[in-house]
């Protein structure tokens, strides 16, 4: 294969020009490299290197002014436009780059188009009039102010231009303005040749400078594009050449330089559809996988989309020696920008303390973790026992000390909304941790550290340049714009193995063979994208570049790429979740469709292999060392809860009674149904302790009545620690607190009218012996229970519930249900347990009554535990007698039986 390059130079060295003296002028620098080496390959002697410039570069030399960045052009901008802005009507600098960076966009264009700008913004602004929807008269102040912006552009035009060029500064379009205006001067002052090569839609600017060189006869240009599509007018790859071929006054007194017949030729096409991106990604590792050596010096990989670099990286084959990168791997995608960001959002509204989150989140970075070591786990644990939702900046710093603690300063201490104190901040910790890297040698993390030093040094001379930045949130957005711009380069070899490229850097370049991703609609083409001012109609009306037109271009890089290559992939994404996927490009059906002769186009879809996952019910025998860990246990004792766990699964109980595997501590944003519980709990044990063995009198519930908001609160800051109570969620917690005790003790006073209640145990500690045959070790039931009361002459077990159970939940029909069902028979399982060991301890006189009394279900009062005989008959039992509690006992050491049995392992129950 010939390339593109290498033909034009061929050409050139044969017409026995002196290739030392021309001027080249390619669409990038890259191409350039390219021809210096095709050059030296091409070279039979010696000669000295021409000279070879992008055509950015081209034109800033003819119009000898400086390109200065987008940043530096939207500050200037904005000082221009606060001169001529009164100051009433000014806006903020975030509020003016909402709109000022489309606008300098919009500027760009006209300047590349040579547009006159004058009669264009007024016709613009009489546009915006006419589209307004205001129809009363006078206008409103809305609507003036709305009219008076479209009206203002022509003078923000000629302030931002009049101030750049003060300086001897211009922005790209200004410069392709500049660089037309001053193309005679150039060409009476550089008679040598020029030869312009790859070029295919080019700014009214670019045309006017290359036409002129062209008629002054010191300059060729060569297209590049395959007879094909210059003789199909229809096709979208050849609608800017053919019009140039049309127009150019040139091109009517000679030839243009257009002799490409390649595409015709033989080559092989795989269209492949492949789920999600990184799909694509491992699907070309299996395609390079293939490739020797030799060939993959003659394959280029292109990315459609920059964020399938990483994936692609990390799925390269191990027989892709050399690579050379040409995208350059995007800043914001460093590890530690999400750093930077997190403190950026933390700082944005500043307050009197940090939520514990933020804070975590930030000190447990990778970054910052591992300089802050045990100090960061002390202050997390610290933060999670005392349950404290917000920090104060003080209590944060001090926690730390030595090089930990100067880190968490920078992070923490409040930046009153200065731009300035957080660049410092920032700064302050980029330091820190360059030293912590420095020491580990970790050098690819100091690569991106540096990075962010320039990016914030930048920020600093800009801030101090331009007093524009008045917040922490004006900085954040400018920061964001700035970061989305910048790319770490990677280091290679440009010349040699496989080259891993995006479109644009594939201008004017050939490869044998091609692999291209993420060939769908949206990536290629773009699509309607790019904000502007400017409505279609009217850049219709003045030959400005529409969706339509950068349509074209991708149209034209596309096919251009399949020119010369013989072996071409071209993937795509099937999945139609997210944005631009699933939608494969029209350019794979126009392959289809106008397919060539010589052309073998395959057309497959590949999807990963992926392994039935059986899903089997887990199981843990019984070691000897479980089954002494069994005995420890049953000799302290199985309380109800222990034994309902293992009911709902065996291996919640192993892990959390055998292995002692509690759940991780976690700071209660919220109160928790567990924490108002025990503050229920705990609330009534306080009033009614006191009344053991005394008969409750109306006097008593009053009494605790008014006690009620002095006591809930007492046992929220026993229980709730530093958790906020006076606030959202909380502070309705609270209250429900108050209404259940309120509502409790009115209950109880109602009982009062009718009863004689005589309090006999509150919160007791119960404990008996189990005694099985089969088993030779002790084994005891241990619980506490909530309330034991003598009610007219009969005995009470009651269990407090705050959550709500109905009656249907506290009743059994077959006694063998109630080790086997958690969801329908715990809570008849635990009330039967506490009666039990009060039986066992006291020996109870018969009948008595156990149930629960639920906070959301007072209305039902009592819920008696019932024994029924048939599923839905209304005939039940209410009263626990000797048989009933036997019956209990026959079913409890069945279950603890089971536990404690070797041969039964501890198996996961099906949920």
């Amino acid at each position: 294969m010939v390339s593109f390059i290498s033909k034009v130079l061929k050409e050139l060295i044969s017409s026995e020009e002196n290739i030392s003296e021309i001027t080249f002028i390619l669409p990038s620098k890259r191409a350039g490299s390219f021809l210096l080496k095709e050059l030296s390959a091409l070279g039979m002697y010696h000669i000295f290197a021409p000279k070879v410039y992008s055509i950015e570069e081209f034109t800033e030399i003819i119009s000898e002014a400086k390109t200065v960045d987008n940043t530096i052009t939207l500050f200037e901008f904005y000082k221009v436009y606060k001169s001529v802005t009164p100051e009433e009507a000014q806006e903020d600098f975030e509020t003016f780059t909402a709109w000022a960076q489309s606008l300098i966009h919009d500027f760009n264009e006209i300047d590349r188009y040579l547009i006159d700008h004058k009669s264009f913004f007024n016709y613009l602004a009489d546009i915006q009039d006419l589209k307004h929807w205001s129809i009363q008269e006078p206008k409103t102040e809305l609507i003036n102010n709305y009219l008076a912006f479209w009206k203002s552009l022509p003078t923000y035009y000629d302030g931002l231009k009049k101030e750049l060029l003060s300086q001897n500064n211009a922005y790209q379009g200004l410069i392709y303005r500049l660089a037309s205006e001053k193309i005679i001067d150039y060409a009476q002052n550089h008679p040598t040749k020029h030869v312009f090569i790859g070029f295919n839609a080019l700014n009214t600017a670019e045309q006017q400078i290359v036409q002129h060189l062209l008629e002054k006869d010191i300059a060729e240009i060569y297209w590049d594009l395959d007879e094909v599509f210059v003789k199909d007018r229809q096709h979208d790859a050849s609608l800017f050449i053919n019009q140039y071929l049309k127009d150019w006054p040139v091109y009517k007194k000679r030839k243009a330089k257009l002799q490409v017949s390649e595409y015709h030729k033989p080559k092989k096409i795989q269209l492949t559809g492949i789920p999600k991106n990184v799909g694509q990604a491992k699907y070309l590792g299996e395609l390079l996988a293939e490739l020797d050596e030799e060939t993959l010096q003659e394959t280029a990989v292109v990315l459609g989309q920059e964020d399938l670099l990483l994936p692609v990286l990390n799925s390269l084959p191990p027989n892709v020696k050399d690579l050379n990168i040409t995208m350059g791997f995007p800043l914001k995608n460093a590890p530690i920008a999400s750093l930077f960001d997190k403190l950026f959002q933390i700082h944005q509204h500043t307050a009197s303390a940090y939520y514990y989150k933020d804070v975590i989140s930030v000190i447990n970075h990778p970054a910052l973790n591992e300089i802050l070591k045990q100090q960061n786990r002390n202050f997390i644990e610290k933060i999670q026992s005392e349950n404290t939702v917000n920090l104060s900046s003080k209590e944060i710093i001090n926690a730390f000390s030595g090089t930990a603690q100067s880190v968490v300063k920078a992070c923490f201490t409040n930046w009153e909304n200065s731009p300035s104190k957080a660049l410092e901040a920032f700064q302050e910790m980029i330091n820190q941790i360059k030293s912590h890297l420095k020491s580990s040698g970790r050098k690819l993390a100091l690569e991106f550290l540096y990075h962010f030093h320039v990016l914030f040094n930048k920020l600093e001379n800009l801030n101090k340049a331009y007093p524009h930045l008045k917040s922490i949130s004006s900085l954040y957005q400018f920061y964001k714009e700035t970061i989305s711009t910048q790319n770490l380069d990677f280091q290679g070899r440009p010349f040699k193995g496989l080259q891993l490229m995006g479109m644009l850097e594939l201008r004017a370049l050939d490869f044998k063979n091609i692999i291209v991703c993420s060939v769908n609609e949206g990536v290629l083409p773009s699509g309607k994208s790019g904000s502007s001012f400017i409505p279609f109609d009217l850049k219709q009306t003045y030959k400005l570049p529409t969706y339509k037109e950068k349509d074209a271009v991708y149209t034209y890089h596309f096919y251009r790429l399949l020119q010369r290559a013989e072996n071409i992939h071209l993937l795509y994404n099937t999945e139609t979740d997210g944005l631009n996927s699933g939608e494969k490009s029209r350019f794979l059906t126009q392959l289809e469709i106008e397919k060539q002769p010589a052309h073998q186009l395959k057309h497959t879809t590949v999807s990963p292999k992926v392994p039935a996952i059986k899903n089997e019910l887990r199981e843990i025998k019984k070691t000897p060392e479980i089954i002494e860990k069994i005995k420890s246990l049953a000799a302290y004792g199985f309380s109800p809860s222990a034994l309902t766990s293992y009911i709902r699964n065996p291996l919640d109980f192993y892990r959390q009674y055998v292995l002692g595997v509690r759940d991780s501590q976690e700071v209660e944003e919220t109160v928790a149904y567990n924490t108002l519980g025990t503050v229920v709990h705990d609330s009534l044990e306080n009033f009614y302790k006191p009344l053991e063995n005394k008969f409750l009198t109306a006097q008593d519930i009053e009494a605790f009545k008014a006690k009620i908001e002095k006591e809930i609160a007492l046992q929220f800051k026993k229980s709730y620690l530093n958790g906020p109570l006076n606030q959202g969620k909380n502070l309705l917690i609270f209250e429900v607190a108050k209404r259940y005790l309120r509502n409790f003790l009115n209950q109880e006073l109602e009982r009062l009218k009718n009863e004689e209640i005589k309090i006999l145990k509150i919160e007791e500690n119960l404990r008996s012996e189990i005694k099985i045959g089969k088993l030779d070790f002790p084994i005891f039931m241990r619980g506490k229970v909530d309330r034991v009361e003598n009610t007219n002459g009969i005995t009470r077990i009651i269990d407090y519930k705050t959550g709500k159970v109905t009656q249907d939940k506290i009743e059994i029909v077959d006694w063998e249900d109630l080790t086997s069902d958690y969801d329908k028979y715990s809570k008849s399982f635990q009330v039967l347990a506490y009666t039990k060991m009060i039986h066992d301890q006291n020996s109870l006189d018969f009948p008595v009554e156990a149930g629960i009394i639920s906070f959301k279900n007072l209305k039902n009062g009592f819920l008696k535990f019932a024994k029924k005989d048939k599923p839905r008959t209304k005939n039940k039992e209410t009263a626990i007698n000797k048989e009933t509690l036997d019956a209990f006992e026959m079913e409890l050491k069945k279950l603890i039986t089971e536990i404690c049995d070797p041969q039964v392992p501890f198996k996961e129950k099906e949920i």
